[in-house]
């Protein structure tokens, strides 16, 4: 098996990274926001984006002050686009994933971010 394949799968293995890519299916997050939904400190919250990057999920995007972070709209890799289009099928039906997705509907990242 190849480094990246194992890269990837050790990318979906923990909890929390996959319930941050399916919260920025929903829409880009900055890492405050992020961090809000899954009450984890913002270092460990950085740390899951940055594997998510380094696999090749998501992105992130300068802003002004915002550090946005999304779903890769182009991956090098064309197995994490068939991934991502699976994990409905896997988890959207998970109380957390629904409670997540309800969550960033009103989160306002001006009362959750102190930067």
């Amino acid at each position: 098996m190849s480094k990246e394949t194992t890269k990837l799968f050790k990318a979906l293995s923990d909890e929390s990274r996959l319930r941050i890519l399916k919260m920025l299916q929903s829409k880009s997050l900055c890492v405050c926001e992020v961090q809000d939904v899954l009450g984890l400190a913002v270092s460990t919250v950085s740390k899951h984006l940055s594997i998510l990057r380094e696999a090749g999920f998501i992105i992130e995007e300068k802003d002004g002050k915002w550090v946005n972070y999304m779903i890769s709209p182009r991956p090098a890799d064309p197995r994490i686009s068939s991934i991502l289009s699976s994990l409905d099928f896997w988890i959207s039906d998970e109380n957390t994933i629904i409670a997540d997705k309800e969550k960033i509907k009103s989160i306002d990242r001006y009362k959750v971010c102190s930067t």
